[in-house]
């Protein structure tokens, strides 16, 4: 990579950085190909994130890293090179590589930032915290052995994981200590943001935000807070994941079975 390109992706992580604002959350729209994350550049958005369950499907595969790592990077790459505003990437458990490895293909792909999420799809159960958390301080260490200001966003599977198990949540509030846990431990490991996704009952959500340190990204999911409310909480970053790419193919479904009559 060239110096000037070392330095404009350096910069891109440098102001998505800047974007973590507790109370003044940066919004990402997820995209999943080049048309989607120009739209999202192109409505004012800046920052475009990835959704590798989206991106998944468009190439043709399930999610939970069922598709080829290197078809998934590939897609990041070119909606990385497709924009002029950061880029942060889905990378879902880091497709088992070791974590300098990694850390060279986010950078190769121009990745401003990147998702890496605590749970074990082979299993269906979560990672071991502290072995999870000993995993993201290498891929710190190695970022910034490469001068590389990566921002790391940290999924704290543990309100997602009964969806993995294929029960509901139950009361979320007594799995907060849990996810407390982790959230610390990751921070401690040098991330720069907190996802506990799926979390959004709105005691847990509070006790949540009250203890953790850090910026806390989470999805506005419908049956939660509303985006000024996740706003007063002190949010820092909302994303929607999977969920603008299902309203789009339900419109679309929508529109074929229209055609159809």
């Amino acid at each position: 990579m060239a110096l000037s390109q070392t330095t404009d992706l350096g910069s891109r992580c440098e102001l998505l950085r800047s974007l973590h604002r507790p109370g003044d959350p940066v919004v990402l729209p997820n995209a999943w190909d080049v048309a989607s994350a120009r739209a999202v550049v192109a409505a004012g958005f800046p920052v475009v994130a990835t959704t590798s369950e989206a991106v998944a499907t468009t190439i043709g595969y399930e999610d939970e890293e069922l598709a080829p790592a290197d078809e998934m990077l590939a897609a990041a790459a070119r909606i990385a090179r497709s924009v002029e505003v950061p880029v942060t990437v889905d990378a879902q458990t880091g497709y088992g590589m070791e974590p300098a490895e990694l850390v060279s293909a986010l950078r190769t792909v121009g990745a401003a930032g990147c998702n890496l999420e605590d749970s074990d799809h082979e299993g269906g159960t979560l990672r071991d915290p502290d072995g999870h958390a000993e995993w993201l301080t290498d891929v710190r260490e190695a970022a910034s052995e490469d001068g590389y200001p990566l921002v790391i966003n940290a999924r704290v599977d543990v309100f997602f994981a009964p969806y993995l198990a294929g029960a509901g949540p139950g009361t979320q509030d007594e799995l907060v200590p849990e996810a407390l846990r982790r959230a610390h431990l990751y921070r401690e490991a040098g991330v720069d943001c907190v996802y506990p996704i799926c979390l959004w009952e709105p005691d847990a959500l509070r006790r949540f935000m009250s203890e953790v340190r850090g910026p806390v990204n989470v999805a506005p999911l419908p049956e939660g807070p509303s985006v000024p409310e996740l706003a007063a909480l002190g949010l820092a970053r909302l994303s929607w994941g999977p969920l603008l790419h299902w309203d789009v193919m339900a419109h679309f479904k929508d529109k074929l079975a229209t055609l159809r009559q």
